[in-house]
């Protein structure tokens, strides 16, 4: 069930007060979610369930996406002010230091918590700013292609759309590499969600200039790129890691820029492995993970590279 959260953020401008939407389940330590651009929490829906059998699950609506309020009037969506506002959330649940996984957008903000100090761990799925000057406005000229064509559709259409295989594909294949597997009410909401996202405009034009530049020493981190993500292209993982030393670098065979849906219990096992990295050490290095054709299982599934 999805509940609102209000709580005081510092901003630029001093004190404010943010209202956020979350769904929170499961016990153990506590996993904070944070989904990309556009989306919203139920893009974490394929995982959140089989997590929370061993953590706290906390799946958060960013500002001005979902169901949450935009930021208060004046205060910037920039990135060090949006992952502080989340560092704020997590006190307001008594929430110490989470676990962070992050997808795209989530996956930047991910790190940059964990460069605040903020979190345990870092699993960052296809995170955003390790990007070329090219690759930057290639996916901002996509993003807002994909936006413009979600703003179009009458709804409708959109609805016949999303019950076909070929529709889901046309709706969400840049984002999915199996569209297919996605309901088709879920298309449909997540389609619904980017045309309404208040905050979309914002957090395009303060991330315009945005690279993450900082190691993270002495935390674990995970950096995972599925194979067929058609919007942060893969070869931008290898610059994460270069950025990351310590960062494990896995790669998602046959996953798409939102990984969840397409191999739910492999991205639910790489952001688990992370977490453990708290207490056990973690491998460091690049790993493939998963098959091209199925579900990864079992210890078989990984290949160390």
């Amino acid at each position: 069930m999805t509940a609102t959260v209000s709580f005081t953020i510092d901003s630029p401008l001093g004190p404010r007060t943010a209202t956020v939407a979350l769904e929170r389940k499961g016990t153990g330590e506590p996993l904070l979610l944070l989904h990309g651009i556009g989306h919203h929490l139920q893009a974490w829906h394929p995982v959140s369930g089989i997590l929370s059998a061993e953590y706290d699950v906390i799946a958060v609506d960013l500002p001005g996406f979902g169901a949450s309020e935009p930021l208060p009037p004046g205060v910037p969506y920039d990135l060090t002010t949006v992952a502080t506002a989340l560092g704020s959330l997590c006190a307001a649940l008594g929430v110490g230091r989470p676990h962070v996984a992050g997808n795209s957008l989530g996956g930047l903000l991910a790190l940059e918590m964990g460069r605040l100090g903020l979190v345990r761990s870092v699993t960052a799925l296809s995170p955003a700013g390790f990007w070329s000057d090219a690759e930057r406005l290639y996916v901002f000229s996509a993003l807002h292609a994909i936006r413009a064509g979600a703003r179009a559709l009458p709804p409708a259409v959109l609805e016949r759309l999303a019950r076909s295989a070929p529709g889901r594909a046309a709706l969400t294949g840049s984002i999915y590499a199996r569209p297919g597997r996605r309901a088709p009410e879920a298309v449909v909401a997540e389609t619904l969600a980017l045309r309404k996202a208040t905050g979309f405009g914002p957090t395009l034009a303060a991330g315009g200039p945005v690279r993450f530049t900082h190691d993270l020493p002495g935390l674990p981190v995970t950096i995972a790129w599925g194979s067929r993500d058609r919007l942060l292209f893969p070869r931008q993982g290898p610059r994460a890691k270069r950025t990351i030393p310590g960062a494990r670098l896995v790669r998602l065979r046959g996953c798409g820029h939102v990984p969840m849906n397409d191999d739910p219990a492999l991205v639910a096992r790489v952001i688990s492995d992370t977490a453990h990295g708290t207490e056990h050490g973690m491998k460091h290095g690049t790993e493939h993970t998963g098959t091209e054709h199925g579900t990864a299982s079992g210890d078989g599934a990984r290949i160390g590279a």
